[in-house]
């Protein structure tokens, strides 16, 4: 090529691939420009959506669908629309690889369903290194990673405080949203799930009140105990009578009184709330396991680290599953078959499901 001659344009877009990742709990300003800057920088841009089969909750309020309708407000015209794939992600609490391979998985897909090979495509990873909860950043060495300046608006725990408080009932500034933000939240204050999590909101901040030690700056730190119980293929679990996750279903357990050993709480409130027709020294040569669970985030009455016990019960073909009933705070109690169990996330209260889930050896789909 001579001096003359002009030089070759550039690419339009230096990615084939971008990558922003986000629970959106709602979708704010600082959201939407990753979105901008994943377009800008990429032909094909994928949405991963966090925290994706949740039960509702003030932390989680919004299904996957939700969400996508937000990311799809903000977008411009249909070209934008059709360059932007949307992909939900469950949550692993206790076990950052199986959510990096999840959330890889999700991403090679719809790699692959371009005609593309996931191995060698360039993928730029869009994000903005905050503070210590964008760690998750630096877990993909194999995307580039394509910074973002921070945005001045506010964030989405900000919105959801506001938004859920029942004084200002879902009333939030027009400006301080994206428009497509705005307009849903303002729609969803009208629904019965709305009313349900307002209600959650003002139960929890009276228990956090009700609980937070008088003259300390320090909030408490609460011990419970939960009890994951098999038995021929079955899991036992209850439905939860009263907030916070009133009729989620969970797994028996509650808070360890002042003269209790562990594994004699978790038995106690096992029996409490089940009425299990099971011996105590029975149960006692029943456990085959025992764990703590400690994620900071885990339960939303404030920092409360569960020991969970494995109780694998023994089977009478002749006389059929172990008695249970209903009582103390539990609505229903019931064996649900583990296959029926592994579809239950959504409707499992707070990390029941992955304290179950380490137990019956990662059997659960993320």
């Amino acid at each position: 090529m001579n001096a003359s001659s002009p030089a070759a344009a550039p690419p339009a877009h230096p990615f084939p691939y971008a990558v922003v990742i986000g629970r959106f709990q709602p979708l704010h300003h600082g959201h939407q420009r990753l979105i901008e800057q994943a377009l800008r920088v990429a032909r094909r841009v994928i949405v991963v959506v966090g925290s994706d089969r949740q039960p509702r909750s003030v932390r989680n309020p919004f299904t996957l669908d939700e969400r996508e309708r937000m990311v799809r407000a903000c977008l411009h015209g249909q070209a934008e629309q059709m360059r932007v794939s949307v992909a939900g992600v469950g949550d692993s609490p206790y076990n950052d690889q199986l959510w990096i391979a999840s959330l890889q998985q999700a991403v090679d897909r719809l790699i692959a369903q371009d005609g593309a090979d996931p191995a060698h495509a360039r993928v730029a990873l869009v994000g903005h290194l905050k503070d210590a909860s964008s760690y998750y950043l630096r877990l993909f060495p194999r995307w580039e990673f394509v910074p973002n300046e921070a945005v001045q608006s506010i964030h989405a725990t900000e919105v959801r405080q506001l938004y859920f408080d029942p004084e200002r009932r879902g009333r939030i500034p027009p400006d301080a949203l994206p428009e497509g933000t705005a307009s849903f939240l303002a729609q969803f204050a009208e629904s019965a799930d709305y009313a349900a999590l307002v209600e959650e909101r003002a139960f929890l901040d009276d228990y956090r009140d009700k609980y937070r030690y008088a003259g300390s700056e320090f909030p408490p730190i609460f011990t419970t105990v939960d009890a994951v119980v098999v038995e021929a293929g079955h899991i036992l679990l209850v439905q939860r009578k009263f907030q916070p996750g009133r009729g989620a279903w969970a797994l028996p357990g509650g808070f360890v009184g002042q003269n209790e050993r562990l594994l004699d709480a978790a038995i106690r409130e096992l029996k409490e709330e089940t009425r299990l027709k099971v011996p105590v020294p029975v149960l006692h040569g029943s456990v085959k396991g025992r764990e703590v669970f400690d994620a900071p985030q885990r339960s939303q009455r404030g920092r409360t680290i569960t020991h969970a016990f494995f109780f694998e019960l023994a089977h009478n073909q002749w006389t059929g599953l172990t008695e249970v009933r209903a009582a103390d705070d539990a609505a229903q109690a019931r064996w649900v078959p583990l296959a029926e169990f592994l579809d239950m996330r959504e409707r499992m209260y707070e990390d029941h499901y992955f304290i179950a889930n380490h137990f019956l050896g990662g059997l659960g789909k993320n």
